[in-house]
């Protein structure tokens, strides 16, 4: 199905281009969200009528990508990420978590536009990543994935507490047992019933 871009679509391509899309995309997804309209004689010379402002536009969003470039690729992104001692890292660095860094320091950049090396960073270390801006423009931003080694405790000190705590109820039991043995044992006498008053005759 022939349709006509009402807005732009990174995955697609750009106002007032024309493209061939399955009907059920178009009618499911590009129709309700006025992203796209049938392609037809009316609609196509409705697009011609605004090719001059589209253009305007599309020049505008050429400068704004350009601008946008320069402060990127100006940029030293630092990431911190818990690792072990390897340089590993628990988990990974993503085109989101890269968004989400650039979204701190003002940069409103959509994580499908970023990408990295193999898709995701599992290491530290110095990175080059790609931020496609718009048409062919795109930023190399230089990324360092900084390791944060996280606090654990050794199986030796954990056994060493563990046998510490170990010695420390076995000599309170000790002691226990002990004042056990010194206290007397206590036996319970019974009470004597009082004599009775003889009997006088």
């Amino acid at each position: 199905m022939k349709v006509i871009l009402n807005k732009d679509l990174p995955t697609l391509g750009e106002e007032g281009d024309i493209k061939e899309v399955a009907k059920g995309y178009a009618r499911n997804f590009l129709f309700p969200r006025s992203i796209a309209l049938p392609y037809t004689e009316r609609t196509s010379a409705l697009f011609e009528a605004r090719r001059g402002e589209i253009e305007i536009r599309k020049a505008d969003k050429r400068k704004d990508a350009a601008s946008i470039k320069e402060k990127l690729e100006s940029l030293d992104l630092v990431i911190t990420m818990p690792a072990g001692a390897n340089g590993k890292l628990y988990g990974a660095v993503t085109n989101q978590t890269v968004a989400d860094e650039l979204t701190k320091l003002g940069f409103q950049v959509e994580r499908k536009r970023i990408e990295l090396t193999g898709n995701t960073l599992k290491s530290v270390g110095k990175y080059k990543i790609t931020v496609k801006l718009y048409e062919s423009a795109a930023a190399e931003v230089n990324l360092t994935v900084q390791g944060q080694v996280l606090k654990t405790e050794t199986r030796a000190s954990v056994s060493r507490r563990g046998s510490v705590r170990r010695r420390r109820n076995e000599g309170s039991e000790a002691v226990q047992n002990s004042q056990e043995e010194r206290t007397p044992e206590l036996v319970p006498v019974p009470s004597e019933s009082p004599e009775s008053p003889p009997v006088q005759a």
